[in-house]
């Protein structure tokens, strides 16, 4: 077994642009290496670590980490270290152990392995500079990490997300209406700041009863494996589980009731928090609840904190200040002055109102503007009053600028966002029959409930005598070209329903319910969302409501309802959201006498759920909910009228009072200005741009993967009798369906949405360019403008910028490369001859002939390497002149615009600014220290 010594320099083999590694310890398992250059630390196996040994020989010319050379006359080992010594550049001689090296030296693999003898086959030479080409330009992309992800783009939520997901450690609230996405927004952030290299362990807390909705969106829609930590597996735990995963999901529930489970998460380092339902968190100024307290101590630690919530003020003042608070205890400390600051908005916010909606202003309105801005706003008002759009524009954004809450907090409303469907209610009145006769109270709500014995025989069942079973019948033969949801309280229920279809109609039937596994549920979802051959009907236990989108039907049938109002949104939010193009159809049947009736007049008459969401269903069910509860157990007619009307009239007052308190600049800050409508333009290119499935055929072909047609636009992807790596992210042993097509990912969960962001082309491309695949070929060239037997040598080196992700030099500097083809005069081609021209003139040569040519033409091969060396410096500092150019005027741009915002706006931290000149720091010195290397060789012989 190799023994690894402190101090010593390794190399890894499959991650090279780490840069150089030295040895930090070992134990009888691990070496840890710390990769200087990067920033990184890795973990190895000691049995199988992918290193190699850096050791120079005689004749090498190496870098000292101060920043002078030495040319290597001899060396020597020390305690396990090895000992240089040499001349510098002045001629003195000098020594220095390898711990001194340069971070920065790369070495000529490819020429290496070319002389060895490892020449690769001719493909594999062109899916390198491929993978080369496509890498560079995904780094640069400023869409990385939301174009990518199975999303149907949409404005608000894009600009939200790259407008917080942009910022150095962001702590935001994300506060938009039911429908809106901010599940999507979330993920769209957590998405593009792992892809950009800003966090790398992010936590997220959720209510109970979501985790699977989480689970489920983040790896559908975002491809993030969170791993779930439930009671089962922190029971028991010897070592903290949460230092085993990056990504974790964890339920507020199991933290309370667990302290050990809540010491180890409290003990663990994490980049980003993120909280769902966070109106949930209840504070008071003297006892904050164990909730609050938690993620309090939590948001202290973590740098980047997402707090979501659809009723950020529905609460009150107190609690929406409580979320705040959270965010930016510094700012907000003191909850009398939130509230007199926040009373200086609302003139503001009735004036921005009056500017958007009418384009005038009262002198009232006028003032308020003036005594918020300040007296330059008077010239902007003269030039609006004199019917000047660009003053009022001006206006607006020195108002977003200046926003109370602009920062931190976003809210969209369904008022401000087109693109909504109406909905159409379809109310269905049904006898209560003799089965149901001797059940009362609550448990009407779902009769069959009691009824439901698996060892029952068939002819015996509840669905062969409720009336709603039959009208459901009825309905699906009316409706029989068209798609329909049935959502249903209990998965018995929803088994039973199949059963009963299946005997007495054979409709095609599926049903999706919490007893299956993921798999299962994809199938389910897939076969109802199959046009041609799926099922007309998809029969939902409540979970059917969480998470999944089945817009692509129109008809959704209740055969229950749910016990609350954010359960009946849910459920109507499957069908009901942006882009879908039809009116929804909402069919409710209900036994009539009964709680059903009466739970179904408390949503249509008092709450209007039905046809309108319901932003107050929530604070209504808790002001009135045991008075509703007291009527569906023991219901009096005089009483129960009262209920609903007094209960109509509360909520008209609620959505009054939330009407009125809109925030237009706080909605127009949170829509965007028009940077979102370019974005989904690009989004929609890059989506119909032919490169990717190009690319990915190749990929294909040099791993062995074999391809298919599954249908339109999808294939079928399985490992081939010779697929070369059993390490390819396939995604499953057996294969995969995969979709180019994002209107098919949408609709059809079961396929994989490829796209350049998608795990399984990254790490193809990762497999193709960590290691030494392809970087050496020798070709024979068919071109009979040549004379037979001339030599050309084909050179690719990549200038990069090596530097910790946290920098974003990838945006500036990715690993680009730089091609070079030479004569044996050393003249360079390549501008002239491009590499797809030439390679369509190529073919392999057989493995020990091309050996031959390589070790005979050696001492010309190498001639031409330092010719082209030099030839690609050049062109490596043009590049690093351009970066760094753009760099800085980028930095300084945004360092001035926040401090700029910040004379006005105190919610800007300073530390924000800090970060942004250590970033300018640090990325102008990793520019300084870019480096070009030698990645590929390709000998080309005419023939």
């Amino acid at each position: 077994m190799t023994v690894f010594t402190p101090g010593q320099r390794w190399v890894s083999d499959s991650e090279s642009e780490l840069g150089l590694g030295t040895v930090l310890s070992q134990d009888d398992r691990l070496v840890v290496i710390l990769f200087p250059a990067s920033g990184e630390t890795r973990h190895y196996a000691l049995r199988n670590a992918p290193l190699t040994r850096v050791r120079f020989t005689p004749g090498d010319n190496i870098g000292h980490h101060e920043g002078w050379s030495l040319t290597v006359n001899d060396v020597s080992e020390e305690n396990g270290l090895l000992v240089y010594h040499g001349h510098r550049e002045d001629g003195s001689s000098a020594r220095f152990e390898e711990t001194m090296l340069d971070n920065f030296i790369q070495f000529r693999l490819a020429s290496d392995r070319l002389f060895a003898s490892q020449i690769d086959p001719q493909g594999w030479f062109g899916l390198r500079y491929e993978s080369l080409r496509h890498y560079g330009r995904i780094q640069r992309s400023h869409l990385l990490g939301l174009a990518g992800v199975r999303t149907q783009p949409i404005p608000h939520q894009l600009h939200i997300a790259r407008s917080v997901a942009d910022r150095i450690h962001p702590r935001v609230l994300l506060a938009d209406e039911v429908g809106l996405g901010k599940t999507i927004e979330a993920g769209l952030v957590i998405h593009r700041q792992l892809q950009t290299g800003r966090v790398k362990r992010v936590l997220i807390l959720v209510p109970e009863n979501l985790q699977h909705q989480w689970l489920v969106e983040m790896r559908r829609r975002f491809n993030l494996r969170f791993a779930l930590f439930n009671a089962d597996r922190c029971e028991g735990a010897e070592s903290n589980p949460f230092e085993e995963e990056q990504l974790a999901l964890v339920s507020l529930d199991l933290l309370l009731a667990d302290d050990k489970t809540r010491e180890y998460l409290l003990e663990s380092q994490w980049d980003m928090l993120v909280v769902d339902e966070a109106h949930h968190l209840v504070w008071h100024e003297d006892a904050p609840s164990a909730e609050y307290s938690l993620v309090e101590k939590l948001a202290d630690a973590i740098p980047a904190v997402l707090l979501l919530t659809a009723t950020p003020e529905q609460l009150g003042q107190a609690s929406h200040f409580a979320r705040l608070r959270l965010l930016d205890p510094d700012r907000f400390h003191d909850l009398d002055a939130f509230r007199q600051e926040s009373s200086r908005y609302q003139p503001v916010a009735d004036a921005v109102q009056s500017l958007l909606d009418a384009n005038t202003l009262s002198t009232d309105q006028r003032t308020a503007i003036v005594d918020f801005l300040g007296p330059q706003a008077e010239a902007l008002l003269d030039r609006f009053a004199e019917g000047g759009t660009q003053a009022r524009d001006s206006l607006v954004r020195q108002l977003l600028d200046r926003h109370g809450t602009g920062r931190v907090l976003y809210r969209n409303t369904r008022a401000a966002i087109a693109g909504f469907p109406q909905r159409q209610l379809h109310a269905h009145p049904l006898p209560c029959p003799d089965i149901y006769a001797d059940v009362e109270g609550r448990t009407a709500l779902y009769p069959e409930v009691g009824l439901q014995d698996e060892f029952e025989p068939v002819e015996t069942a509840w669905w062969q005598d409720d009336p709603r079973v039959d009208w459901l019948i009825d309905t699906l033969k009316i409706l029989k070209r068209s798609k329909v949801l049935v959502i249903c309280a209990h998965a018995e229920t929803a088994l039973d329903l199949e059963d009963g279809l299946r005997v007495r109609t054979g409709i095609p039937a599926t049903v999706f319910h919490e007893g299956m596994s993921i798999v299962e549920r994809d199938r389910a979802a897939a076969f109802f969302a199959d046009e041609e051959f799926g099922a007309q009907v998809m029969i939902c236990s409540e979970i059917g409501s969480e998470g999944r989108n089945f817009q692509f039907a129109h008809h959704l049938v209740m055969f229950d309802l749910p016990t609350h109002p954010d359960l009946l949104e849910q459920r109507i939010g499957r069908l009901d959201r942006i882009g879908q193009r039809e009116t929804i159809q909402l069919h409710v049947p209900y036994l009539e006498g009964t709680a059903q009736q009466r739970l179904f007049q408390w949503y249509h008459e008092a709450l209007n759920a039905f046809l309108a969401t319901s932003p107050t269903g929530n604070a209504l069910q808790h002001e009135f909910g045991s008075a509703l509860l007291e009527q569906l157990d023991h219901p009096q007619e005089a009483r129960w009228a009262t209920l609903l009307d007094e209960a109509d009239k509360r909520r008209q007052e609620l959505e009054e009072d939330l009407h009125n308190g809109r925030d237009r600049l706080l909605e127009l800050h949170s829509r965007g200005s028009g940077d979102a409508e370019a974005m989904i333009d690009e989004i929609e290119r890059q989506d119909h741009d032919p490169q990717l499935a190009i690319y990915m055929e190749k990929l294909f072909d040099v791993f062995g993967i074999d391809s298919e047609d599954h249908s339109d636009n999808a294939l079928v992807l399985r490992p081939g009798e010779r697929m070369l790596d059993a390490g390819f992210p396939l995604g499953d042993e057996e294969g995969v369906t995969i979709t180019y097509d994002r209107q098919t990912a949408l609709s059809r969960e079961d396929m994989q949405f490829v796209t350049w962001e998608h795990p399984m082309l990254q790490g193809g491309m990762d497999l193709v360019l960590s290691g030494s695949m392809g970087n050496s070929a020798v070709a024979l060239l068919k071109n009979k403008a040549l004379k037979p037997g001339t030599l050309l040598l084909e050179c690719l080196f990549v200038s990069e910028a090596i530097a910790p992700r946290t920098l974003q030099m990838q945006r500036y500097l990715p690993p680009t490369p730089i091609r070079c083809l030479l004569d044996v005069s050393g003249n360079d081609l390549g501008a002239k001859v491009s590499f797809d021209t030439l390679q369509a003139q190529l073919e392999g040569l057989p493995k020990h002939l091309a050996s031959k040519i390589a070790k005979s033409q050696r001492d010309t091969v190498e001639q031409l390497i330092d010719r082209a060396e030099a030839l690609a410096d050049v062109q490596h500092q043009e590049l690093v002149e351009r970066a760094t150019a753009q760099f800085h005027a980028e930095m300084d741009e945004e360092i001035e615009r926040m401090k700029a915002l910040r004379e006005v706006n105190p919610l800007v931290r300073e530390s924000e600014i800090t970060a942004l000149e250590h970033q300018k720091h640090s990325g102008g010195e990793a520019l300084r220290q870019a480096k070009v290397r030698l990645d590929a060789l390709r000998v080309l012989v005419v023939g």
